[in-house]
């Protein structure tokens, strides 16, 4: 059964562009959404902790994210490495992209590791923890201990994703979601654990997660890809395919990072750790309602890979317009119902009695953010194409303008020059990302352009 996912998912990449969008995203959108349903309970649980137990995770998401955007961004590399080789039907290639992605993480998940782990709690304290600095070390120490976990899935997943299983994909992230749901309330109030039991859960379900992985990539063998490690050679140029694109993505995604860890800065000078709680909620929120783009975005990948190793530039064309038609409806409709919803949505998280209080400005945040959501699919579809096709470094300039220089710029103006408190630095991170998503179209339809003239 799988080694026929494995050969209808090569058959979907180098078949039709519109029809390989849907196959693909679809499953990816699917495990996304139970992946969104498990951070809405992981949030609820927590919640019952206190705004306290909030913020805690709010000073460790950055740090959260950095591994987020170390793995994510070598499985992209990867993803465009593998597909542009299947496209131009080089097997040996391929299987040479996976052996040397495997080798990669882990080094980045050892380098990530041991100095998170070392210096915690004072990395915690210099960015503001504060009074809460105990939970943050509680939950992040074990996050942090148990990363390998979370880099080999994610790697693992964007080999499949590289040869058009998503489905495999799918279910290992649906796997992982489902086994968070479960041992949340276990972990953090039947074993009486509080927020380290949350961390555990999410160490546990990552750790079973890579173990299903590891079957199907290492001891099966029933991939399109094969993993050869005992005749291995380092060989410069697939570092650098995979490298080229997957470091600029890991920057675009640790700008990111940097980027919430210079708000978090600056909503601690604007509104106290009840401004992180109500942020580091708030995103995780807007986190969820960008999924589907994401999941859209992990599938436009591989295909334009797919189509650039052929030479088949209409069909980047052709699925670069498609990708953002179907994201750009998705996100409207998650937009609308955010607005419409966003107190019921606040009064979910805003539970306990200690968190009450931040309800009426959580409320506020999600109704102003939720208004760049459909700008979301213009900017991050262009960027997966230029990704798709081995232009990592556009894909990253379009992401920095947005990340390290509009969105603290455009936050500071309207908090310290315009005295806009918490309300400018929401408003800032909407005006951002509409002008940064802007210029990532018109730069990757002019790119597109450029290729198809190349066959006429």
């Amino acid at each position: 059964m799988a080694a026929e996912l494995t050969q209808k998912g090569v058959k979907t990449l180098l078949g039709d562009p519109q029809r390989a969008i849907i196959e693909l995203s679809f499953p990816m959108i699917a495990a996304m959404s139970i992946q969104t349903l498990y951070n809405l309970v992981d949030a609820f649980w927590v919640s019952g902790l206190g705004a306290d137990a909030l913020a805690g995770i709010g000073f460790v998401y950055p740090f959260f994210f950095l591994a987020m955007a170390l793995s994510n961004g070598l499985g992209v590399g990867t993803s465009s490495a593998l597909s542009r080789r299947i496209g131009a039907r080089d097997k040996i290639g391929a299987d040479n992209v996976a052996v040397h992605s495997i080798i990669i993480m882990v080094v980045l998940a050892i380098a990530y590791t041991i100095p998170l782990v070392a210096f915690s709690e004072d990395l915690f304290l210099l960015i503001g923890a504060g009074k809460t600095v105990d939970m943050a070390v509680a939950y992040g120490q074990v996050i942090f201990a148990g990363s390998i976990f979370l880099f080999f899935t994610n790697v693992g997943n964007a080999i499949l994703r590289g040869e058009g299983d998503t489905r495999r994909a799918m279910y290992a992230m649906a796997l992982g979601a489902g086994l968070n749901i479960i041992l949340d309330p276990l972990f953090i109030y039947t074993l009486g654990m509080g927020i380290a039991g949350a961390a555990w859960a999410t160490l546990l379900s990552l750790g079973i997660t890579s173990l299903v992985m590891l079957d199907w990539l290492l001891l099966k063998k029933d991939t399109y890809v094969s993993f050869v490690f005992r005749d291995f050679s380092g060989n410069k140029e697939i570092v650098r395919d995979i490298l080229g694109v997957g470091l600029p993505s890991s920057v675009m995604q640790l700008s990111m990072s940097f980027t919430t860890l210079i708000l978090t800065v600056i909503i601690v000078i604007a509104g106290g750790t009840d401004g992180v709680a109500v942020f580091s909620t708030g995103w995780r929120v807007e986190s969820m309602a960008v999924l589907p783009a994401i999941g859209i975005a992990t599938a436009v990948v591989p295909v334009c890979g797919a189509a650039f190793g052929a030479r088949s530039f209409g069909k980047i064309h052709i699925a670069h317009i498609y990708a953002i038609k179907i994201g750009l409806i998705i996100e409207t409709v998650i937009a609308v119902a955010t607005f419409v919803w966003a107190p019921q949505i606040a009064a979910v998280f805003t539970q306990a009695e200690t968190a009450v209080h931040i309800a009426p400005d959580l409320t506020l945040f999600l109704r102003i953010v939720c208004l760049f959501y459909p700008a979301i699919s213009f900017g991050m579809l262009s960027a997966s194409v230029f990704q798709g096709t081995g232009k990592g470094v556009n894909a990253l300039l379009v992401t920095l303008l947005r990340t390290i220089i509009l969105t603290p710029l455009l936050g500071s103006i309207f908090v310290f020059i315009f005295g806009w408190g918490l309300v400018g630095i929401w408003w800032g991170l909407v005006m951002a990302n509409i002008i940064g998503t802007s210029v990532a179209f018109v730069w990757v339809r002019l790119y597109i352009r450029g290729l198809m003239k190349t066959t006429v």
